[in-house]
């Protein structure tokens, strides 16, 4: 099985390919979608959305891995993540893929074996 992992963010967002399966996976490509600040948000999106959809296009991922929303101080902060988190959920639905949804936490215990 063939993994695209997203890590949300507004102005780089990250994303890895993995491929294997049960617990061994191994590292096929890794990258970024940029997009500036100074642009409107809406063609911000709009990148990611172009961004997002040519890694799948190059790829091909059998699934898409998102993190679930979350709640942060900064409410403006959590409103354009949440947005973004929508095009990358649009973005794996539109291509088919299954979507898995995980918590930060999880993600970052599974990763560094602590959070």
């Amino acid at each position: 099985m063939r993994v695209l992992g997203i890590d949300l963010g507004s102005e780089t967002l990250g994303w890895g390919v993995v491929e294997g399966s049960g617990l061994k996976y191994a590292l096929v490509d890794y990258g970024t979608v940029k997009s500036s600040p100074r642009e409107p948000f809406s063609k911000r999106l709009l990148k990611i959305y172009d961004g997002v959809e040519a890694v799948i296009e190059k790829y091909q991922p059998d699934a898409i891995s998102v993190e679930e929303a979350f709640y942060a101080v900064n409410v403006k902060v959590a409103l354009k993540l949440g947005q973004v988190r929508g095009v990358v959920l649009l973005t794996g639905e539109k291509a088919g893929l299954e979507i898995s949804e995980f918590s930060p936490r999880l993600i970052k215990q599974t990763v560094v074996g602590y959070g």
